[in-house]
């Protein structure tokens, strides 16, 4: 005869005194320390299945969107709608770059007045690697990759079961991050805005 589930007993578990001066377990690294342009892509890629996105909605103001980044450290967000489905992204670049001057001259107002939609890239204009290819590809792959770009950030998807066309977002490469990691013989001073100069630091490194 079956166990009744609801009338199993549950006892409480015996507690401890907390001690004093007790440690605090610590996140665990989510990257290497350092890398080099061999190592496989994925020790330079943020996991969204291991770290939270951070994200904003698009009628927030772009100053709310630049106190986000740096109160989370970070240099982009992902810009989601009320289904938390990917509606683009918005990067320091964008905050700080000519794109809120050239609104303010064409509408008036002041940089507060913008929202996070009047700026940021729409996910129409954005493409994402392939998990299946990033799995296979080195940290040189995705510097090349963004080189060609031009762009600071690239986005890495999953393909969902089923259906060919159905996409994740799995993950996220920066080229701040990859500067921040690549191999400490380059002595990068402070992190690399630019892949032209992460090309020189390498170029550098090589002579």
């Amino acid at each position: 005869m079956a166990d009744n589930k609801a009338d199993k007993q549950y006892n409480p578990i015996k507690a401890l005194t907390l001690k004093k001066g007790i440690a605090l377990h610590r996140i665990e690294k989510v990257y290497s320390d350092t890398v080099s342009l061999a190592d496989p892509a994925i020790t330079v890629m943020t996991d969204l299945k291991k770290v939270s996105a951070v994200t904003i909605r698009p009628e927030i103001s772009i100053e709310i969107a630049s106190q986000r980044m740096r109160q989370r450290g970070v240099r982009m967000l992902l810009v989601t709608d009320d289904q938390e489905d990917i509606t683009g992204i918005v990067t320091s670049t964008d905050l700080q770059g000519p794109k809120p001057m050239k609104l303010i001259q064409q509408r008036g107002g002041v940089y507060r007045d913008l929202q996070v939609r009047d700026i940021m890239t729409g996910h129409d204009q954005l493409e994402v690697l392939c998990m299946e290819d990033v799995e296979k590809a080195a940290v040189g792959h995705i510097v090349a990759t963004l080189r060609q770009s031009g762009r600071q950030h690239a986005l890495v998807a999953d393909r969902l079961p089923g259906d060919d066309r159905a996409q994740a977002l799995r993950g996220i490469f920066s080229a701040a991050q990859i500067a921040r990691q690549l191999d400490s013989d380059l002595s990068v001073p402070q992190i690399a805005q630019t892949f032209a100069e992460i090309e020189r630091l390498i170029t550098k490194a090589r002579a």
